[in-house]
């Protein structure tokens, strides 16, 4: 397999670096600026890149052209992931509903459903969350238990979601719920697309460790849903799941592993720590380590490069897709940890400083644990690769 970029794909991405270095926006992070402002002078900037980029045409780059999308290839999107990871620069203000709840809509929804709610997505207008994990139903989500009961022309939903990110932004959650809990669990279950401003709709936001508040709490308590909102069949919601987390798992071990990039960043700081009165890069342990990154790194591109190949023959993604993911989050959680260890008291420094111009490393250490555990936690992705992949026994 030839895996040079021909000069079509090389001009493209000159196009695509030139167009972020002109427009990169500036602090869309905490700890990025001081005079940055709070969390939500940040999210307005967030939204602000994010309707800069859709303008361009840079959101939903595979999208069809009929919801909004450029129509582009997927070699044409994983070369604009590589240049925003080059930058360290974010998708947008609406990741879930571009690379989840979108895929889910085309697969999924209706005419009517798609007519009504891609572009917004696209656009930033309405932002989405995912209603998928609760208190007693995390990595195992076919035991959910917020239930909805249609009466007449309205499902009537009752229960309750957590580690539901950015729902304290959304406008609206694609929801999973028990419709039929007397047949087996994954027959069960079935999708809606919520109002977050409905009636009976309450949000908890949850401090994290980094004091960030990402993540939330949400109770419904008798809310209302249309009939029309049902995305797929009813009780086919297993399958609909399966399919979004899919579109996750790719997305997140495509576009947000951000794996090379920190390779770059942890090479550059090697090389300005002293260990022992010399660059730590000199030393034969840091460079072994480096060395293993580097080829751990290479393997997660090419398995990379083989989700791709199936995308590119109008597959949708498939459980290879967890071995990205999993590469990724444990790569990412494994290398920040050792850039703190090396940096040491520096660690604590936020950006800015000679020996953490990419810092804040302490918030990226305290936040990569979360990786692991969005979009199906590392074990179940294990479990998915033996089961499915490998074709091994279950234990």
């Amino acid at each position: 397999m030839d895996f040079t970029w021909s000069a079509e794909q090389d001009a493209y991405r000159m196009d695509v670096r030139k167009w972020l270095e002109a427009n990169r926006p500036q602090s869309l992070a905490r700890g990025e600026d001081p005079e940055a402002g709070g969390d939500d002078a940040v999210w307005q900037r967030l939204k602000a890149w994010h309707k800069k980029l859709y303008h361009a045409g840079w959101a939903g780059l595979t999208w069809p052209k009929e919801y909004g999308g450029r129509g582009a290839t997927f070699i044409e999107q994983v070369i604009f992931q590589q240049e925003l990871g080059r930058l360290n620069l974010p998708m947008g203000c609406n990741v879930l509903g571009v690379i989840m709840t979108g895929p889910a809509l085309m697969q999924w929804g209706t005419d009517e459903q798609k007519k009504r709610y891609l572009n917004p997505i696209l656009a930033g207008d309405e932002i989405w969350c995912e209603g998928m994990s609760e208190p007693g139903a995390g990595s195992d989500l076919a035991s959910i238990q917020c239930k909805a009961e249609l009466k007449g022309d309205e499902f009537v939903v009752n229960g309750q979601k957590v580690w539901t990110t950015i729902a304290h932004r959304a406008d609206f959650v694609q929801l999973f719920v028990r419709t039929d809990p007397d047949v087996p669990k994954h027959k069960g279950m079935s999708a809606l697309l919520v109002d977050m401003k409905a009636p009976g709709v309450t949000v908890r936001p949850l401090k994290q460790i980094t004091g960030d508040s990402e993540f939330n709490e949400i109770f419904f308590e008798d809310v209302r849903v249309p009939k029309e909102n049902l995305l797929g069949p009813v009780n086919m919601g297993w399958q609909v799941l399966v399919s979004t987390l899919m579109h996750e798992r790719f997305g997140i071990g495509e576009t947000l592993g951000g794996t090379e990039q920190m390779l770059h960043q942890l090479v550059q700081i090697a090389k300005s720590v002293q260990l022992n009165g010399r660059p730590a890069i000199e030393d034969n342990d840091i460079r072994q380590q480096i060395a293993q990154f580097a080829i751990e790194a290479t393997a997660k591109k090419y398995n990379g490069l083989r989700s791709l190949s199936k995308r590119l023959k109008g597959q949708q993604p498939g459980p290879e897709a967890s071995i990205s993911k999993l590469l990724s989050t444990d790569l990412g959680q494994r290398m920040t940890k050792f850039i703190t260890r090396l940096l040491g008291e520096y660690a604590l420094l936020e950006r800015h400083t000679p020996f953490a111009p990419d810092g804040d490393w302490m918030r990226r250490i305290l936040s990569s644990e979360s990786m692991t555990i969005a979009g199906g936690t590392s074990p179940v992705q294990k479990n998915m690769i033996g089961e499915r992949i490998l074709q091994l026994p279950k234990g």
